[in-house]
């Protein structure tokens, strides 16, 4: 009797330690998460500028473009600024680090957006040949650009989804590209690079088919 009652009580407080211990790391993970996702205009710009002060002239150029235009970042660390739903995109992030990229003329990638987007797999290959920065993600329904500004980025996917369409070959696309970046820089009207100019209707995710059931891969024999 006396051990069966000594047992209860050392259950009992087990469980609380155990109750305690996950309240505890709830909210260590709660306060981890606001922190690294403080809300929008809980930084100001000093804070930011601080934040960017080894940045390089690109990022900063284009973190200071997405401020004025939509704002204070969602969230920023000192490796990259991130916007949420802002305008036609899903979500923005502006790197630290600058990536090389050589066409059509030499610059540096900092900044890439996203849009739900869904095409057919046998134009992936096409749309790599086209522009290596704009990126497919079947599986979650989205295509992004990256470049150092967001009227290249309306281009490259203005003209990839132009190639899915069958409107253009990868080779009339890319000359296209070079076209409105001359246009734009001379001073005349380059359309492509003002917005999006086609619309995103329905899921665009593809989860894709199982390989394998529970009882693992088919006609191996073994679970």
């Amino acid at each position: 009797m006396h051990h069966t009652i000594r047992m209860s009580r050392t259950l009992a407080i087990a469980s609380l330690f155990a109750l305690a211990g996950a309240t505890a790391c709830a909210q260590r993970g709660m306060q981890s998460d606001m922190a690294m996702a403080a809300p929008q205009g809980s930084m100001g710009m000093p804070e930011m500028e601080r934040m960017m002060a080894g940045w390089p002239t690109a990022s900063k150029e284009a973190a200071k473009f997405m401020t004025e235009k939509y704002g204070m970042p969602a969230a920023m660390t000192s490796e990259m600024a991130v916007w949420g739903r802002t305008g036609p995109w899903k979500r923005t992030v502006v790197y630290a680090r600058e990536y090389s990229h050589e066409f059509p003329m030499h610059h540096t990638d900092v900044m890439q957006q996203w849009i739900d987007y869904k095409a057919p797999s046998d134009m992936y290959d096409e749309l790599a040949m086209y522009d290596g920065s704009v990126v497919l993600e079947r599986t979650s329904g989205e295509i992004s650009a990256r470049c150092d500004k967001e009227g290249a980025n309306f281009l490259a996917l203005n003209l990839a989804h132009d190639i899915v369409m069958g409107k253009q070959t990868v080779e009339g696309a890319r000359r296209m590209y070079g076209e409105q970046v001359m246009a734009m820089k001379a001073g005349r009207a380059a359309p492509y690079m003002m917005g999006l100019m086609f619309r995103v209707s329905g899921p665009t995710n593809d989860p894709d088919q199982p390989l394998m059931g529970m009882g693992g891969m088919p006609g191996s024999g073994r679970p």
